[in-house]
């Protein structure tokens, strides 16, 4: 069955692209249900009425079934709504049978109309519906074949061979396309839960470290709390001072705390680069990093690491990248960070992106500047950020 696709991340054209190429196979599909039963329709069936009524059986299983297909290649769209279309289309191949079966089955020309659309449900349920409820409709609709070609005086065996073999024969040409859609929703799913990870596991961090330091403070300060109080008619400055050490316990614990977030907010440059590094080769991306710019001022090594996954993020959803270089060059009065990646294709920079915007604007309040490139398919992010001197 064909997956769906979370729809609160921002859209990959990639994606877009390779749901066009399943419809586009799936549009072949269809109009393979289409094109043969209507041979029989209107080539070989000589009766009007029955024109008329096999033509509407042979368009409603092909409507049915294209919703079905759409519904199933549409990221987002609601379960509910997905097997409703495939009911839909189930009800209205059961409802051809009496419409499309007596269609040109007699004379010497005699064509086998609704075996072709049993091929079309074969081919189909397999990309609607699980594996074993997918083979039950299958057979169902193979034996359903076979028996309404002996019921009106065709070759039961002819009738189940059209709509087993060629309804197999529709799902591996039609089958290959969706495979891959399957494979670019999982490869997007993985990075997605790689990036929720590593959030999740750095919250989790954070909140032991605040949990163990407010855990320790806060049982003595309130131990002390309830000593001063039950000191406070007995002896009044001994209370007192068990006051004054709450009060002191009180500042001692939002100091440290303080320092914890200090801890969790400064950036360690090379830690932050050595973690890019690790995602990129873990999605496929062959990451190098040269250089190193020394100690920095807490400003520049923020701005150089904000950069940095800014660099990282673009290369996993918006190129293709094979390789990536991460280049960092310190001088006297500045330093300079350069990412490079051969996944850009004919893409240009996006003048309108806000997350290369909003990090020109950071930088640009340090004093520093960001300029993107791109030349022969690479495309080239290049930070420049002056270093006060001491």
């Amino acid at each position: 069955m064909i997956r769906d696709v979370p729809t609160d991340t921002p859209r990959d054209p990639r994606l877009g692209r390779a749901r066009v190429a399943v419809l586009g196979s799936l549009v072949v599909s269809v109009a393979s249900t289409v094109i043969w039963p209507g041979i029989g329709a209107l080539r070989f069936e000589a009766r009007p009425l029955w024109q008329v009524l096999g033509s509407a059986g042979i368009l409603a299983v092909a409507i049915t079934q294209a919703a079905a297909l759409y519904a199933a290649a549409t990221p987002g769209l609601a379960e509910r709504t997905r097997r409703r279309y495939v009911v839909a289309f189930l009800v209205a191949v059961l409802a051809s049978v009496p419409l499309v079966a007596p269609v040109a089955t007699e004379g010497p020309e005699g064509w086998d109309t609704w075996a072709w659309l049993g091929a079309a449900v074969v081919g189909s349920v397999p990309l609607l519906m699980g594996t074993g409820p997918a083979v039950g409709v299958a057979v169902l609709a193979t034996a359903l074949s076979a028996a309404t070609g002996a019921a009106t005086g065709g070759s039961a065996a002819t009738f189940a061979v059209i709509t087993a073999g060629v309804g197999l024969s529709l799902l591996a040409i039609h089958g290959l396309p969706v495979v891959l859609w399957h494979l670019v929703l999982e490869a997007r799913d993985g990075r997605e839960a790689q990036a929720r990870l590593a959030i999740t596991e750095e919250r989790l961090r954070f909140a032991r470290d605040v949990h163990d330091l407010l855990g320790h403070h806060l049982s003595v300060i309130a131990l002390k709390a309830e000593l001063a109080q039950r000191l406070a008619v007995t002896d009044p400055e001994r209370a007192g001072r068990e006051a004054g050490e709450v009060r002191e316990l009180a500042a001692g614990a939002l100091a440290e705390m303080r320092e914890v977030v200090h801890g969790y907010r400064a950036v360690d440059l090379a830690a932050q680069l050595d973690a890019v590094a690790r995602v990129l080769g873990s999605s496929g991306v062959r990451c190098t990093v040269v250089g190193s710019p020394g100690p920095l001022p807490e400003t520049i090594a923020t701005g150089l690491a904000a950069t940095v996954r800014e660099a990282g993020t673009n290369v996993l959803r918006h190129s293709r990248a094979k390789w990536c270089r991460i280049d960092l060059v310190r001088t006297v009065d500045d330093v300079r960070l350069t990412v490079a990646n051969d996944g850009a294709g004919d893409a240009r920079p996006d003048t309108y992106s806000s997350g290369l915007q909003g990090l020109s604007d950071r930088l640009a309040r340090s004093g520093g500047r960001l300029r993107t490139t791109v030349v022969d398919g690479v495309f080239t992010l290049d930070a420049l950020l002056p270093v006060p001197r001491p």
